[in-house]
């Protein structure tokens, strides 16, 4: 009996590591007003937290990869390998990735952020301020 109780936890131990770093990966972007895609994002997990830092430019916009439209400290600099999300953890029971922040390459504002894998292949960012009801969604999309 002992050893079906300590199979049972070495399983639910190995399905919770895996369910962690199902966003490990490279994903799509795509632009709220265009409705076309934007960039590669790369997810990755640093400790126990997870990052995104953008990898590939797909627009013909700042296709030099030179953020001239940030603010502050990212003006000017190259957009490619800018990470723009930044200490995310999971959360099991709520099965999201929280308490990070993302930062807008746009303006290089940051706001809090959450990730959601709604699909397999379809991850749900949420940026916000303040609470998660005041703030914006978009949807990610894997590459494969």
């Amino acid at each position: 009996m002992k050893k079906i109780i300590l199979l049972f936890a070495v399983i639910f131990a190995v399905n919770l590591g895996l369910a962690q770093d199902e966003i490990v990966g490279k994903w799509k972007t795509i632009d709220d007003a265009t409705g076309k895609a934007k960039s590669i994002v790369e997810i990755y997990k640093k400790g126990d937290k997870y990052y995104g830092k953008i990898v590939q430019l797909l627009t013909e916009e700042n296709k030099d990869g030179v953020c001239r439209t940030c603010e502050g400290k990212y003006k000017d600099k190259n957009i490619i390998g800018l990470n723009i999300l930044k200490d995310l953890e999971y959360d099991a029971d709520d099965k999201e990735w929280e308490d990070g922040t993302i930062m807008d390459p746009k303006n290089a504002k940051e706001y809090s952020v959450y990730l959601q894998l709604v699909e397999p292949d379809k991850l749900k960012v949420r940026g916000y301020i303040g609470f998660s009801l005041i703030g914006r969604t978009q949807y990610w999309y894997r590459v494969k």
